[in-house]
């Protein structure tokens, strides 16, 4: 039952769970360890899976206080030119170099704003914008209310608004 658990619930989360840590971390390699690292904790406690309620809440909290942890211990300084493999938005046969740098450049852009705001905005932003999550999903990772988690978001999101369009300008 619990191996069945691992493949059909957590090994799916392997990406998300990557794109949360490098979000945290800005370094691939430590990203990848990250997660590796809440894989083998997991495994370690796999006769308390049953006591878990949301596995997949528990994931996602797991990987970001294990790349927290990470960054407060390792003092990883975050780099404005690493960008996680993002699949192109570009879906013409022949992307131009400059396709490609235009590209880098919006995600490097994005990327420095959303790393501007608060810790909990940047979270809640990264699970609903970037992963997908429900806020019923969101609150139970971060151990906050439905309601925060749609404040911090309209805060971000409004933030961010706010700084993309005053790099325009």
């Amino acid at each position: 039952m619990s191996r069945d658990k691992f493949h059909r619930i957590i090994l799916p989360l392997k990406d998300k769970l990557f794109r949360l840590a490098w979000s945290i971390v800005r370094d691939s390699a430590e990203a990848e360890d990250i997660v590796q690292d809440m894989f083998v904790k997991l495994w370690s406690k796999i006769d308390e899976w049953d006591n878990i309620e949301n596995l997949e809440a528990y994931c996602f909290r797991a990987t970001k206080n294990l790349a927290l942890d990470r960054m407060e211990s390792l003092e990883i300084r975050k780099t404005e030119n690493i960008s996680p493999e993002l699949e192109s938005s570009t879906f013409t046969d022949r992307v131009t170099p400059f396709n490609k740098l235009e590209e880098t450049e919006r995600y490097t852009l994005l990327y420095n704003c959303i790393d501007q705001l608060p810790e909990k905005q940047k979270m809640v932003f990264q699970l609903r914008e970037i992963e997908g999550m429900s806020y019923r999903e969101i609150a139970d990772t971060l151990q906050m209310s439905e309601e925060m988690v749609k404040v911090s978001l309209f805060r971000a999101r409004g933030r961010l608004k706010k700084q993309l369009s005053g790099r325009r300008e």
